[in-house]
């Protein structure tokens, strides 16, 4: 064998990932290399097309300055170099063996770092989370009027919280008289449950089929268990608890299914540059499909273990036992095609493609699940549900297929196990998106919007043709609206209804529930049957507005629509008068985006964190990844290279921002900060993302972070 091999993962396919399957360690590393050697040369290959075509989109603005810009001409250039392919017309996709909680169950979507084990546990977890818990710790309920959350429970504030938790009850599981309100007592008869009221009235719901059934804890303590739009909740009474004994009815809490899906991530969220850092990975990973990852921590004083959450089990109306998962279903995020990493060297000692190391990996890894080497159960159908992310193209995606199909066969799985989420996030994935489902549309279960990479690839794209927008004004133009629309067209247009996962992206603000709830309900309106959010409280909250709306009946409404505007599509945000741009203006946007960078650089190189709540320069809290850091770097960059800024000026910048986030982070122990000096190596990285980011492949960070963490821990 040739491949050099780093120690730690080395390790740990010889001692941990083969335990329990039919696969020796010689076998593994041997099939692995045949994998490496067909495969890193066609990733190769399609890295330098996707030079090739953003060299060709470069020269023609070039040759067109000052020139007004051709719509239909531009279209037609992009056609001629195939970076728009022609539409092969009409099909569905064929994926078999998808889980409910792909196909047919509408609800929120966590994504979590993959390394933190406390982490990727609370998420798994988050498929069933507190109401009551999510509203009194959040700004959804309002502190006003003496109902602030305290350090101890403030029953008032608690009135409040179990008011609304009792009109989510009126308006989804309505009563044929009365309210929940009023409810003095649940009656059992023969398996049909009334209500008792306070006026001693008995009434009973309006659709008695969504009660399904009835958990005994302890004597006068159950849970009654209901189903609205594919979504269960638990109604739990105990009135010895002492929310319950507050409550006529005895209602302690209602229990509520909330991330139906989480996706483990080894990519945007995750800062893995070497062979320990994968190997930590990995063994996550492995802990959370076997059933066995535990995580012990200090909270208040106390230690806690954290360990994955038992099924569910019920006695149903009808007398039977039913089961329903107390976990997330899981899907894995691999990384994408363009880098490379030392846990692993081919036999010319050339880093080998972190996307093949992923497949192989995660793939193994699974396959403890499917033969149910495991203390849990992740797919029920027998399914491995792997997300991709930052593909360009058909011709990306029909090789992330082969590479799967090629890892199926090295390991013994039959083939089409292995689904592919594709993330919609570079511009000509968009374009081409009906194509790029075709060619996996016997493995595909999921498509998903990302603003933020997909406005950094946009920027990148169109460098030469002149400067972009603010931001916030990038935001709003139509080519956003068009782009969401289109991936949900596409979706549907090629039998994702029933079938897969039309997703959105991430609420970004973990800190302001209030706004997203009043807000978010857009994500299921626009026929996205899941949606990203920061959180496992984010995903209880969100949960509401899936019983609010059921999404299959608004997929069959926008069916019918036309499908969005490619045109739309290709109209680039620039900025047709730069010189309307005050200089207060320039250095206001500056500001934002530098500080945003610094804010996210410096705990990624400096402490190996890929993602975290970093404040931004009005101390709101955002969740920020790589995406974020893409645009705003891309944004300066193209700002730079037009002369809306100079060099010197985002230097300057940086600095001034350095000071800021160093104050934003002085009560984290573990913080090194960049100023006065700015001499440190998160401090240069940050810099050159803005400064360099012209000449970055598709303008991904990657390439600096990974250079500079290695840097750091070197």
């Amino acid at each position: 064998m040739k491949l050099e091999i780093s120690q730690d993962l080395y390790n740990f396919v010889r001692d941990e990932l083969l335990d329990g399957l039919d696969i020796t360690h010689e076998y593994f590393w041997s099939s692995f290399e045949k994998i490496v050697n067909e495969f890193s040369p066609r990733n190769r290959d399609l890295l330098q097309k996707r030079s090739l075509m953003q060299s060709q989109i470069d020269q023609w603005h070039i040759s067109r300055k000052g020139k007004k810009h051709e719509h239909e001409e531009y279209k037609d250039f992009l056609k001629k170099i195939g970076y728009i392919l022609e539409d092969q017309g009409d099909f569905t996709i064929s994926t078999s063996n998808v889980d409910p909680e792909i196909k047919t169950i509408a609800g929120p979507q966590l994504v979590v770092p993959v390394m933190n084990a406390r982490f990727a546990l609370n998420a798994t977890n988050a498929r069933w989370g507190s109401l009551y818990d999510a509203l009194y710790g959040t700004d959804l309920i309002p502190e006003e009027g003496a109902a602030d959350k305290g350090v101890v429970y403030n029953p008032i504030r608690g009135e409040k919280v179990i008011a609304f938790s009792k009109n989510f009850l009126d308006s989804t599981i309505p009563l044929v008289n009365g309210s929940y309100s009023a409810i003095k007592e649940f009656i059992f008869e023969n398996g049909h449950l009334s209500i008792l009221l306070n006026d001693d009235s008995v009434t009973n719901l309006s659709q008695p089929e969504k009660y399904l059934g009835y958990m005994k804890n302890k004597e006068n303590a159950f849970g009654l268990l209901f189903k609205n739009n594919n979504l269960h909740f638990e109604i739990q009474v105990d009135k010895e608890h002492p929310i319950g004994r507050t409550d006529a009815a005895g209602i302690k809490d209602i229990l509520i299914e909330s991330a139906i899906t989480t996706i483990q991530d080894c990519e945007d969220s995750v800062a893995a540059v070497d062979g320990p850092d994968k190997t930590i990975v990995y063994k996550n990973l492995l802990g959370l499909m076997k059933g066995d990852l535990m995580e012990t921590f200090e909270k208040n004083g106390h230690n806690i273990t954290r360990k994955l959450s038992e099924d569910r089990k019920y006695l149903s109306i009808d007398g039977s036992s039913l089961m329903l998962s107390g976990r997330s279903l899981i899907l894995m995020r691999n990384v994408g095609h363009l880098m490379t990493n030392p846990a692993v060297h081919d036999g010319n000692g050339n880093e080998i493609p972190e996307g093949i190391l992923d497949a192989m990996f995660t793939i193994c890894i699974a396959k403890h699940d499917l033969i149910g080497n495991t203390s849990t159960k992740n797919t029920r159908t027998g399914s491995v549900y792997i997300v991709k992310p930052k593909m360009h193209g058909p011709e990306e995606v029909q090789f992330t297929c082969d590479l799967f199909l090629a890892v199926e066969n090295a390991l013994g799985i039959k083939p089409l196990t292995v689904k592919v989420g594709i993330m919609d996030e570079e511009r000509r994935t968009t374009v081409n998106l009906k194509e790029c489902i075709r060619v996996a549309k016997d493995r595909v279960i999921f498509i998903n919007t990302g603003f933020l990479d997909r406005t950094g690839d946009e920027i990148h794209t169109s460098m030469e043709m002149g400067p972009m927008m603010r931001k916030d004004q990038i935001k709003q133009q139509k080519w956003i609206s068009a782009y969401e629309d289109w991936n949900v067209d596409c979706g549907l247009e090629t039998g994702f209804k029933g079938r897969a996962q039309i997703g959105k992206g991430m609420w970004a603000m973990p800190d302001e529930m209030l706004n997203m709830y009043n807000t978010k309900d857009m994500h299921p309106r626009a026929g996205a049957n899941c949606a990203w959010v920061p959180s496992p409280t984010a995903a209880s909250l969100h949960a509401i507005h899936y019983h609010q709306i059921l999404v299959s009946e608004q997929q069959e409404l926008l069916a019918v629509r036309d499908k969005a505007s490619l045109d739309d599509i290709l109209t680039v945000p620039i900025l047709n008068d730069p010189d309307a741009l005050s200089s207060e203006e320039i250095q206001e946007e500056l500001d934002n985006n530098a500080q945003g960078i610094l804010g996210y650089v410096v705990r990624w190189v400096n402490q190996g964190i890929g993602c975290s709540k970093v404040p931004d320069i009005n101390n709101v809290g955002l969740m920020e990844d790589r995406a974020t850091c893409r645009i705003s770097s891309q944004h300066i960059s193209n700002w730079l290279y037009h002369d809306l800024c100079s060099k010197d000026q985002v230097i300057e910048t940086m600095k001034r921002m350095a000071i800021i986030v160093d104050e934003q982070n002085k009560n984290d122990l573990d913080y090194v900060n960049m100023a006065p000096n700015f001499d440190g190596i998160a401090f240069s990285a940050a810099c050159d993302l803005a400064t360099e980011g012209r000449s970055q492949p598709s303008g991904y960070t990657e390439p600096i972070l990974h250079a500079k963490r290695l840097d750091y821990k070197g």
